[in-house]
């Protein structure tokens, strides 16, 4: 497949999906977006046309049709795991938006079925890892330049929310970012979450306690911190800052242009995720097309989607009933390893 270009169709082309075909198509090298399904067919249609790619109205009939080398699942979280199994079942390889699955339950059923399936096929949208900070925070980590990392601090900051967003989506939506990529930096798993809320922003309403702070700790006892902030009402901020032994090691701010206004100088900041991640989407996307053409998985797998959901629980239960909650889970497959 290597000097072929990879036929791809997307499943749900939402906001999204939509960018996705964009920057494979114009941007992006390697790939074209040849079929697209939704479940709003009328809207589907539209989209393909605009796109110049084929329309199903199944989208398990598109990922079985054999017109397709591999399928990127956007649609909404409920119908990820449908898609993800069609995908498994037709042997193509499968690249799912975060999260995995809603429940920790659907995403061991997707890696029990690849496992059964002999070969790894999916791989998760978790973009962090592709963000080039990130990437210069691992590899002083994972050379230990300066130490042990003994605690992060970590911010997940949004100028506001609808009052659709509700307390629990600050851990599960949000937070579940800082929950793969921590856990990719430390290339280890955790041992406890908990999360404690602070006084109440005015920017709030009756169904979000914001901000939130949830506590982590790894089995070798790195002790983490992750502030939600969702309501700051002014900035869309990610922080990371790794407490090692020698050193304080700090995610770089995004290279943004001086502003001189209102009588202020400083240097602009981005207003949500899709221009803060816009160059770790396209590295991500570049990469999984690459890896797949060549016929293997090289980012988040279909267990590293199992983790996140389990931790992202755990920590929901510990919010709940206001505990520090063990995290528990079986070992990692060595098909995985």
């Amino acid at each position: 497949m290597n000097n072929k270009e990879l036929r791809i169709g997307v499943v749900g082309v939402g906001a999204i999906g939509r960018t996705h075909i964009e920057r494979i198509n114009d941007q992006l090298q390697g790939g074209k977006v040849v079929a697209c399904s939704d479940i709003n067919t009328e809207f589907g249609k539209k989209v393909a046309e605009k796109y110049g790619c084929e329309f199903y109205e199944n989208g398990e009939e598109m990922i079985a049709s054999g017109k397709i080398d591999a399928v990127i699942v956007t649609t909404i979280d409920p119908y990820h795991e449908q898609y993800v199994m069609a995908a498994i079942k037709a042997g193509i390889y499968v690249f799912c938006e975060k999260p995995l699955a809603p429940e920790a339950e659907a995403c061991k059923r997707i890696v029990e079925a690849e496992i059964a399936g002999g070969k790894q096929l999916v791989q998760v949208g978790f973009m962090r890892r592709y963000d080039q900070g990130y990437r210069q925070l691992k590899e002083a980590i994972k050379n230990r330049t300066y130490g042990e990392p003994l605690l992060l601090h970590c911010a997940h900051r949004n100028p506001a929310v609808d009052e659709s967003y509700d307390t629990p989506m600050a851990v599960e939506n949000s937070m579940i970012h800082e929950i793969d990529v921590i856990r990719w930096l430390l290339d280890e798993d955790y041992d406890t979450a908990e999360v404690v809320f602070a006084k109440n922003t005015r920017r709030t309403h009756a169904n979000l306690m914001d901000p939130q702070v949830m506590i982590l700790t790894t089995k070798s006892g790195v002790r983490i911190d992750v502030e939600a902030f969702v309501n700051t009402g002014h900035c869309y901020d990610i922080k990371c800052e790794v407490c090692c032994e020698d050193a304080i090691l700090n995610l770089p701010e995004p290279s943004n242009i001086e502003v001189c206004a209102n009588a202020v100088r400083g240097h602009a900041i981005h207003s949500d995720w899709s221009t803060r991640f816009v160059d770790a989407y396209n590295v991500e996307i570049q990469e999984w097309i690459n890896s797949t053409k060549e016929g293997r998985v090289d980012g988040p797998t279909a267990w590293d989607g199992y983790v996140g959901q389990v931790t992202a629980k755990a920590a929901s239960k510990a919010r709940d009933n206001q505990t520090v909650v063990k995290i528990e889970m079986e070992e990692k497959p060595d098909f995985y390893n």
